[in-house]
């Protein structure tokens, strides 16, 4: 064992080994049997179990180590369970805290306060708080989100946190309270109470962190259970941890695991509105696009149908059998002209050969008489005194009987 003298100073570390020292060479504190009530108890993944031994006037820290307890072949620990342990007594120095290192465990059946536990939660479920016909389902889409907590917790702020990422548009307002402690429940009960006075609220968490039994059982009480059944707007209860259950969670309109999960299932999560908003409009993109290819696809049709079905191909064709007869006509009138024109030459040369003009260029003349332009071909045709034109080859002569011969 360490020894000091009276004036020496002492670091922590020196203070801590003495003590743990001190703990570890007394005979009864190395094999001791402590009766109590479970609390805090947590079993991690390594499975080591860690909880807190307590009666109506102090508490113990215990742990029980995996191999002791596989040794032991202990029962599962929970809280409010009352149990004899047996170990040892030491001081675990980088804490400085005074811990019973479990080897075996007796249990001695359930401890007080789960005894109170089960006798509320069995006469509220007989009175039908608890059945599911009288829960509310919880408003899809709350414009103003109620909170009973304590204005300090770090569960509060979890929850407000939750609540901006997942749905900002939604309005929080906070009925402080004690959420443990001798007037916890009474607090709780008035600031879910003003929450329903004030009615603004569509949903309302009641919440706080994990804790052991004693520090959760305000929510255990009575009163709590009776404010929540009687709450117009629908609650939701995330009390503690996964593990963690209360008389608020079996009345509440939903069970949350933890806080922040109740404040997740309070609201939406805006995040599965923008991707249903993008999933939405890609669909409604698709479908116009599939419509507008439809309709292009339909217009080329039509098209095709329609220049099958135009007049302008037949325009076409008779425009160039237009131009075709066009062009055979002109011959043809060429043709007739042609044949015409040698025709009426071959005429005018023979009226040229038949015309008296070539007899008189041999030096004959053609008498007319003036009165009627008749021809004289006879001495009997011209009275004395008559009038005659005489036409020659360059001209007309104008002579007049005198008598006849």
């Amino acid at each position: 064992m360490l020894v000091f003298n009276a004036p020496s100073i002492l670091s922590v570390a020196q203070v801590s080994r003495y003590l743990k020292e001190v703990l570890e060479t007394d005979d009864i504190l190395q094999d001791i049997w402590v009766q109590g009530e479970i609390s805090g108890c947590k079993t991690y993944s390594s499975g080591h179990c860690y909880f807190t031994l307590k009666d109506a006037e102090a508490q113990l820290a215990c742990v029980f180590f995996k191999q002791a307890r596989l040794r032991s072949s202990a029962p599962d620990l929970r809280d409010g369970m009352a149990i004899a342990a047996n170990g040892r007594i030491s001081l675990y120095e980088r804490d400085g805290k005074l811990q019973l290192y479990v080897e075996y465990v007796e249990p001695l059946g359930d401890g007080a306060l789960f005894l109170r536990f089960e006798q509320l939660k069995a006469r509220l479920e007989a009175e039908g708080l608890f059945d599911a016909e009288r829960k509310r389902p919880l408003p899809p889409q709350p414009a103003v989100i109620g909170i009973v907590t304590s204005p300090q917790a770090a569960a509060l702020r979890d929850m407000l946190r939750v609540l901006r990422s997942r749905y900002p548009l939604a309005e929080v307002i906070l009925a402080p309270t004690l959420v443990q402690g001798v007037e916890a429940p009474a607090s709780i009960a008035a600031a879910l109470d003003l929450l329903n006075e004030h009615g603004e609220a569509d949903v309302v968490i009641i919440g706080r962190g994990g804790g052991s039994i004693e520090e959760l059982w305000a929510f255990n009480e009575e009163v709590v259970a009776r404010a929540i059944a009687r709450s117009r707007i629908p609650v939701i209860s995330g009390v503690g941890h996964e593990t963690d259950f209360t008389i608020a969670d079996f009345v509440a309109d939903h069970r949350a695991s933890t806080p922040t999960a109740a404040a997740a299932a309070a609201v939406p999560d805006i995040e599965d509105w923008r991707s249903d908003i993008l999933e939405k409009q890609q669909t409604l993109t698709d479908l116009v696009e599939e419509y507008l290819n439809d309709l292009s696809e339909q217009l080329e049709r039509t098209q095709h149908d329609l220049q099958r079905a135009s007049p302008q191909n037949m325009l076409d064709r008779r425009r160039q059998q237009l131009d075709d007869m066009t062009a055979l006509l002109q011959t043809h009138l060429q043709h007739i002209l042609s044949l015409r024109g040698e025709r009426l030459q071959g005429m005018a040369l023979r009226l040229h050969s038949l015309s008296p003009l070539l007899t008189i260029a041999r030096g004959y003349a053609i008498v007319r008489r003036d009165t009627d332009g008749s021809i004289i071909t006879s001495t009997q045709q011209a009275q004395p005194g008559a009038t005659l034109t005489i036409q020659v080859t360059d001209g007309h002569i104008v002579a007049k009987t005198i008598t006849k011969y």
